[in-house]
């Protein structure tokens, strides 16, 4: 059954789902937008210059509308456009391939009301093919400058965890547009790949908590879109990590997490070797360091600005090297493993 909402002033979110040739993807998450138990949200799609773009059914619901790119701007602008000269009190974001169940905003909408002091908040993500299967419980930053899904690929049963994270997963969150606005939304540099994971930390840093939904609940293709480009995340994941630790790691924690990082990124390259991806990380790193001066520059505003104590910075990371391999949660005991168990990686979709 579908729902509409006449006045604009009636609505709390903006929905915006970044197309990029992905147009049956888009209408299944058209069709699971239309089926909410709570309508009160309006949809803008912006389309990054697709080849199937007149393959989205756009509905006569006048909740929705579609903005059209003339290029492939990348997630990270195509978002904030989307988000332009919105009023509403949240900004949600929602990946084409992220299908979300009838109460997935009722369910968020509660939470926000619960709790007024929270800036974002993050959804349960299962695998689409599995839904047994975690995607991810929101997101966690280590002290050695890498970020990851929570319990990625981990076998987990309802209820799934309610509670504070890192910050949510861009795939499918929910951001207060004040604080949103604040920290001057998605970084466009990042282009995308852990663009959600610097402006959750920018968001943390200005003085805004993050909380996970258990019951928000959305089942992910996970990369579908991205993943058909090869060494494409590879690449941008490898340079937007250092980026993200550069601009927003506080001073005296910097050095430990650059070195950290480092060791890590040797690593990770040793084991690429042969693999095909050793290129992408060199590019990656490559073009991280010939874009520092413009990070560095950016970090002068965020570090001035910062709210957040040196002592809540540290605790809202994670410390536990093990953390890297399992992708747990800090504090929790590790979930069962699945068949596919976890391993160290750049990747964060």
């Amino acid at each position: 059954m579908s729902h509409t909402v006449d006045g604009a002033n009636d609505r709390h979110s903006r929905i915006i789902i970044v197309s990029f040739n992905c147009a049956d993807f888009v209408n299944r998450v058209i069709g699971c937008l239309l089926d909410q138990t709570d309508p009160a949200f309006e949809v803008v799609i912006v389309d990054n210059a697709s080849k199937d773009v007149d393959g989205i059914a756009l509905p006569t619901d006048p909740r929705f509308r579609m903005v059209r790119m003339d290029t492939n701007v990348g997630f990270a602008k195509a978002n904030n456009v989307g988000a332009a000269g919105a009023t509403v009190p949240w900004i949600v974001t929602l990946n084409p391939d992220a299908f979300p169940r009838r109460d997935w905003m009722e369910r968020l909408q509660a939470a926000a009301h619960a709790q007024p002091d929270v800036a974002m908040f993050g959804s349960t993500q299962l695998f689409s093919h599995d839904p047994r299967m975690i995607d991810g419980e929101g997101d966690q930053y280590s002290i050695f400058g890498f970020a990851w899904r929570v319990n990625y690929r981990r076998m987990l049963k309802p209820p799934y965890y309610s509670g504070a994270v890192f910050s949510p997963c861009a795939a499918a969150a929910m951001y207060r547009r004040d604080y949103f606005e604040a920290v001057g939304g998605f970084d466009e540099d990042f282009f995308c790949y852990c663009e959600d994971v610097d402006l959750g930390f920018r968001i943390r840093l200005s003085g805004g908590p993050a909380v996970q939904v258990g019951d928000a609940v959305v089942e992910h293709v996970s990369s579908g879109v991205s993943k058909q480009y090869g060494t494409f995340a590879q690449y941008h994941g490898v340079r937007n990590l250092v980026w993200t630790m550069v601009k927003n790691m506080p001073l005296p924690l910097l050095p430990l997490a650059f070195l950290g990082h480092s060791l890590l990124v040797i690593y990770l390259v040793f084991r690429s070797l042969g693999s095909g991806r050793t290129g992408a990380i060199g590019r990656g790193i490559r073009d991280a360091l010939r874009g520092l001066p413009g990070m560095i520059a950016k970090r002068r505003a965020i570090q001035h600005d910062r709210k957040a104590t040196l002592g809540q910075v540290a605790g809202m990371i994670a410390w536990n090297p093990l953390l890297l391999k399992t992708r747990g949660r800090p504090g929790c005991r590790l979930s069962r493993q699945s068949d596919q168990p976890p391993s160290v990686g750049v990747e964060k979709a």
